[in-house]
Formats: C-alpha cells, structure tokens, sequence
C-alpha cells in the first residue's frame, strides 16, 4: 500500500487537518493517510502540549468513520525528540511492504533543508505538498523529482486560536469535529 504520513502535534486536531487528509486520501494515489501524533515537535516549545495519549484519542474520535484514515502512535516509543527522518525509518523497517510518503504543507518546505536527513527523506519516500497562505516561493530551496504538489483547499486554521477561544469560552462549532469538541469539553481542556 501507499501510505501517506501526515506528522503533527495536533493539539487539538482540527477541520483544516482533517480535510488535508481527506485530499490526500481521496485525490491522489495514496491507499491510506496515517495521523503520526508527534509527542515533541523538535521546533515547538511541549509546554503548551496536552499529553500525547490525549492527542491521539481525540485523532481516532475525528477519523473514526472513515477507513482511509488512520491514527498512529509510533512515535510514543520513539527517543525524544522525534526526527522524521527516524520515523520514516523505524516504520519502513516494520512495514517494508508499504510505499510511506510524507505529507507536508508548502510553509514546512521552505525550511525543509534544515530537516535531519532531509536529503535521504527526498530520495527515499518523497513528498506531497499541500499549499498554505502567504508563503514565499522564492525562499524554497528545495527542488527535487520526489516532491509532488498536490491541489487542495487553502485553509488557514490555527490550533492557537482554537485553544484560545476555548479557553475564552467561544465557539468552535465548525472549527472541530463534534466528537472532539465532546471529549474536549468532558476533559475541560484548555480551560
């Protein structure tokens, strides 16, 4: 199978993610689009992080009806902070049967350079770049036959505004799917 790796924090997991998903998994030629719940993104702060298993329950409440989704937890097992380039490496050597490319948006490619390995990641596995807002496409210094730019929706949605308005008691009606804004609420997160 062709499998597409979509690696965020997602905290919390929201409609912008889950449409990038669905595009991938419905428009191009990938099988499956793995939800990779990082527990550290080695460029943020894990101060402001729920705690990953969390991260992950509220992945699976959002997918859950549909089968071209997936929630992983792999990195759960892995040294800290996690590297893509490891992750893509731990997972080929368990499913060698399976073609991962890694899903990123435009604004991740501009830095992309500065990735560990990520030379190796562009020979090896590939990428499908989905478009965001106000990015520079002249400050993109990677060019390779391995990156593939997908069409999609341009949305521009922020888990920082979401947790804000939670926390300021504002809606996030159409901002979270409904299960996640329930489990959300059950917790009393970002309260």
């Amino acid at each position: 199978m062709r499998i597409g790796l979509f690696f965020g924090s997602f905290n919390p997991i929201h409609i912008g993610h889950l449409v990038i998903a669905d595009v991938m998994a419905t428009h191009t030629d990938l099988d499956q689009v793995w939800f990779v719940v990082s527990p550290q993104n080695p460029f943020k702060s894990s101060r402001s992080l729920l705690h990953e298993f969390d991260r992950l329950k509220m992945v699976e409440l959002a997918i859950a009806d549909n089968y071209k989704l997936k929630a992983v937890d792999v990195e759960f097992h892995m040294p800290r902070p996690s590297y893509t380039a490891d992750t893509l490496a731990y997972l080929y050597d368990k499913h060698p049967d399976h073609d991962f490319k890694l899903i990123i948006g435009e604004d991740n490619l501009v830095h992309f350079h500065k990735w560990k390995n990520y030379q190796s990641i562009l020979d090896h596995y590939g990428l499908y770049v989905y478009p965001r807002p106000n990015v520079n496409k002249d400050k993109i210094q990677v060019s390779h036959e391995n990156i593939r730019y997908i069409s999609s929706p341009m949305l521009d949605i922020s888990a920082t505004f979401i947790r804000d308005a939670i926390k300021n008691q504002r809606s996030v009606r159409y901002l979270l799917h409904e299960s996640v804004i329930g489990y959300i609420e059950q917790k009393k997160f970002y309260q």
